[in-house]
Parts: structure tokens; sequence; C-alpha cells
């Protein structure tokens, strides 16, 4: 898709905003961060649209979304090491000689969800509250943009409040539960959420 630079920043305002709160940026907001003017702005959302990377809600404000499928180059920059071996952590092990490479795009990317793919990106962990899962305060987790998710996944939701947590997902009977990995939080129960993507993995830089 041949998008300029100004048309990829606004994907990426678009993503960030959504992520942290759940609804798209404004147009004149937009135009802050760009620089321009908001008919400027208008008028690459319209080509945006038109070129299947956004998609609007008819009659509802700030209700532009990314289109489905489609991820920001950002969220797909390579990165891989060598892999050069196994290295003991309990039993010694014999030599290992074979090389390989390890590609953290793959190895985060996590499996493609129908109607609900998207690109992934990273956020920085604030709080020990899914300790117990491995995920401490300080941590980067990789997030998969997905706006469903399964029982038992580890999810970045939006709650009614316009606060975002990181949480353990499950759909319960008449309710949505968020479980902490942590006996000092207790989980959070809501009729609804929103899911903003996934967790596929957790980094952390000693």
């Amino acid at each position: 898709m041949n998008l300029t630079p100004k048309q990829l920043k606004i994907l990426q305002l678009i993503r960030d905003c959504r992520v942290r709160r759940g609804y798209s940026p404004t147009m004149q907001e937009l135009a802050d961060e760009l620089g321009v003017s908001k008919v400027t702005v208008f008028e690459h959302v319209e080509a945006l649209i038109k070129k299947g990377a956004l998609v609007r809600e008819p009659n509802k404000a700030r209700s532009l979304s990314i289109a489905e499928g489609i991820a920001l180059p950002d969220e797909e920059k390579p990165l891989a090491f060598p892999l050069v071996g196994r290295i003991a952590a309990g039993h010694p092990i014999e030599k290992f000689t074979d090389t390989d490479e390890l590609n953290l795009s793959d190895l985060f990317a996590g499996p493609r969800v129908a109607s609900s793919g998207g690109g992934t990106f990273a956020l920085r962990v604030d709080g020990e509250s899914m300790k117990d899962e491995g995920i401490l305060d300080g941590d980067y987790v990789i997030i998969q943009r997905r706006d469903t998710a399964r029982n038992g996944e580890r999810v970045v939701a939006l709650l009614p409040n316009g606060e975002t947590t990181l949480k353990t997902y499950f759909k319960e009977a008449d309710h949505i539960r968020l479980q902490p990995a942590n006996p000092e939080f207790k989980p959070i129960i809501v009729k609804d959420c929103k899911v903003q993507g996934v967790v596929t993995g957790v980094i952390r830089r000693y």
C-alpha cells in the first residue's frame, strides 16, 4: 500500500490513541500533532479510507480505526539475533554447535486470529499485578493488536472508566473478569471492556 509519510504518521497517531484511550483523536488533534491544517488532515484521512487503510463508523465521533489486517511499518521491523546454542539452567547439556537464528518478530508475532488481524507493538509495564506470571514492573510486553480475546489470554483492556490495564481475560456468564496474577490485587469485574491487544511475549532488560 503506497502511503505518504504524513499518512503513515496519521495511522500511528490513531493506533496509539486507540490503545491508550479506546477512541481515535479528532481531526484537530491530528492537525496539532502534525503541524498542519485540519483541512489537510481531512484530505489525508479521506485518502486513507479510500485506500482501505482506515475505517470510519458512520455518524459516530472519534470512530476512526485501522482497517482489519493492516500492520504499520513500525509493527513489522525485523529483529533477529544469531542463535548459537543452548545454555544449561538445570542439568548440564551436551555441547551444541549448530547455528540458527532467533527472530524476535516471528517469536512474538503470535498467531493471526480471523477477523481481528493487525500488527505488533510493545508497552512498558507499570506495576506488579501480574508478577506471579513473570510480568514485572519495568518489563516490556509484546502486544498483538487485536480486538478479541479468548479466555485465559493476557490482554490490554480498556475499562469503562477510560483506564487501561494488563490482566488475564475471562468472559463469564454476565460479566468479564480481568484477573491479576498477584494475591494483593483483586479481580476487576466489568460488564464490558474493549480489548486493545493480546500479550505474546515479555522482554526484560538487565
